[in-house]
């Protein structure tokens, strides 16, 4: 795939996610997993995410990368293991302000890239993978890739959504090029 992160297969990092909800400790990068592979943005966009963000039917953010607008439909996985969420922080006697940040270690200070990563590879737990925050962005674009039919359409789709530079740099992005060269290779 690509030379930095691997993606994990969608329904595997979702369950991982609706696991880790109900834990007391471990309910907030549960919840960062299930919105990462739905919504698909980069993990400096996703930490600043707050509760107040979350609770309506969209999430408008401008994105730290691109400076771009965007304005996100919150679909039934993410209000489940939102609501899941609220439950578990509300047992563990946590009151949630809607300006307070989701993604906040127990030390009450937002997550760093680095600890998010390193939670990640515990959960993942992958000889074979390269797992960091970003296989979860990788996550999302190959399911929206495969849920619209590995078609032109949805690589010109995921370019607008991820607001890569061209449809090359998508197909890059999803590692396709390799795996057409592969297959090429597999069918003589």
């Amino acid at each position: 795939m690509n030379r930095t992160s691997d993606y994990i297969e969608f329904d595997k990092a979702l369950n991982a996610g609706k696991k880790l909800l109900v834990d007391k400790n471990k309910c907030r990068i549960g919840f960062y997993i299930v919105l990462s592979i739905n919504i698909g943005l980069r993990i400096g966009d996703i930490l600043k995410i707050k509760f107040s963000d979350i609770e309506g039917e969209n999430l408008i953010l401008k994105e730290k990368k691109t400076g771009k607008i965007r304005d996100i439909t919150l679909n039934e996985n993410i209000k489940k293991a939102y609501s899941k969420l609220l439950n578990t922080l509300n047992d563990k006697g946590v009151k949630v302000n809607g300006e307070d940040f989701i993604f906040v270690s127990q030390k009450n200070t937002v997550y760093k890239t680095q600890s998010i990563n390193a939670l990640l590879k515990k959960v993942f737990n992958s000889k074979t993978l390269a797992i960091s925050s970003h296989s979860l962005r990788k996550s999302f674009s190959r399911r929206v890739y495969d849920n619209n039919n590995q078609s032109e359409a949805s690589l010109i789709l995921l370019s607008q959504i991820l607001n890569h530079e061209s449809i090359t740099c998508t197909r890059r992005y999803l590692g396709l090029r390799k795996l057409e060269i592969d297959n090429a290779y597999l069918t003589l």
